[in-house]
């Protein structure tokens, strides 16, 4: 039973009501990241009272996340916590009625089945609070194949975008944009930077349109896009773009779902490679630790390992135990692999 005297500001809105309410505290939701969108999204929703939050983030939190990832702070960055595990203890002294589920993991075509199952159902809604392309076509298909409404967002310098799609009554994403951008085709927060009201603003339009869906209320499909900077906003009716010759929604085509775990790649604005955790490899960090012990500097905690290597300072490899590896210090694929080898052994 929601606690009226914590919502009542909420539930005194006719947008919402007491109906409004139980319906947000019986709603199970999947955030897929947990950056400068999620973590205010996050906050937002916690606070608005919904039932379930699965928080999944595959980064630790780092110094450059402070100036617009709202859930951290110096002390995350310190310890180099893991996003996930650092929202959830902040989201959990916010509002304890609420089940909070932090995962660390990178999102991929393997386990994205498995992230939106609760039990024996599957979650509401799915928010986007991705950084990349890819990602956000692999949430649209698996939100098509099972029916789940999904929110988009971007923002990108002082400009963002949002976009609530709900399989089956709206375009889907690809019915607008068919395929991913190429690498390097448009800006990113890297090469752009980002101001943190303008991301702040796109998650609370994801967080209004979330309430919106949870509590029963249905807009017209439309993109909305806006300059932070200038103040212009456009809203971009979407009524007549459902494409019945989409891939996804059309056909039911999930070329993103059916792709298999990706190869490693650079990570968006960081000197960084990334290489997928495998369902045939996981690691046991205090097996590591003795293994890698003398051989540089370790930094062990209960969900990664960080290593410096001896031999080369300018390299720190980030070793998560489900088997995925970071190595900052080259954005050079080939020079990372033979790290990996030259380090992890394989």
């Amino acid at each position: 039973m929601p606690d009226a005297n914590r919502y009542s500001r909420q539930i005194m809105l006719s947008h919402i009501g007491e109906e409004g309410q139980h319906r947000l505290a019986r709603s199970h939701v999947l955030l897929v990241g947990c950056g400068a969108l999620g973590t205010v999204l996050a906050d937002q929703l916690v606070r608005a009272g919904v039932g379930f939050l699965r928080l999944v983030d595959r980064d630790i939190v780092e110094w450059s996340n402070l100036q617009r990832q709202t859930l951290f702070d110096e002390a995350d960055a310190q310890t180099q916590c893991p996003k996930a595990t650092a929202a959830a203890r902040k989201l959990g002294a916010a509002n304890s009625e609420v089940k909070i589920d932090p995962v660390i993991a990178d999102v991929d075509s393997e386990n994205i089945e498995k992230l939106i199952q609760i039990g024996d159902r599957r979650v509401d809604l799915i928010l986007d609070g991705t950084d990349n392309a890819e990602t956000r076509f692999l949430l649209n298909d698996i939100a098509v194949k099972h029916a789940i409404p999904w929110i988009y967002g971007g923002c990108v310098g002082t400009e963002g975008r949002v976009l609530a799609i709900e399989p089956g009554k709206t375009p889907c994403l690809r019915c607008i944009f068919r395929d991913p951008p190429a690498t390097g085709e448009l800006p990113t927060c890297a090469s752009a930077g980002v101001l943190a009201p303008a991301a702040a603003m796109v998650a609370s339009l994801q967080a209004v349109a979330a309430i919106k869906i949870l509590t029963g209320h249905n807009d017209s499909p439309s993109l909305i896009s806006f300059d932070a900077w200038s103040g212009q906003q456009r809203r971009t009716s979407l009524s007549d773009a459902l494409d019945p010759n989409c891939p996804a929604c059309g056909h039911g085509r999930f070329e993103f779902l059916d792709q298999p775990s990706r190869a490693p790649r650079v990570l968006c604005g960081k000197n960084a490679v990334q290489f997928h955790a495998s369902k045939q490899l996981n690691f046991d960090l205090p097996s590591l630790v003795d293994k890698l012990s003398g051989r540089g500097k370790l930094h062990p905690s209960p969900h990664l390992l960080r290593y410096q290597p001896s031999d080369d300072r300018s390299l720190d490899l980030s070793i998560f135990s489900d088997g995925r590896v970071i190595i900052h210090g080259t954005g050079d694929v080939p020079r990372a692999r033979t790290i990996y080898s030259r380090y992890l052994g394989g």
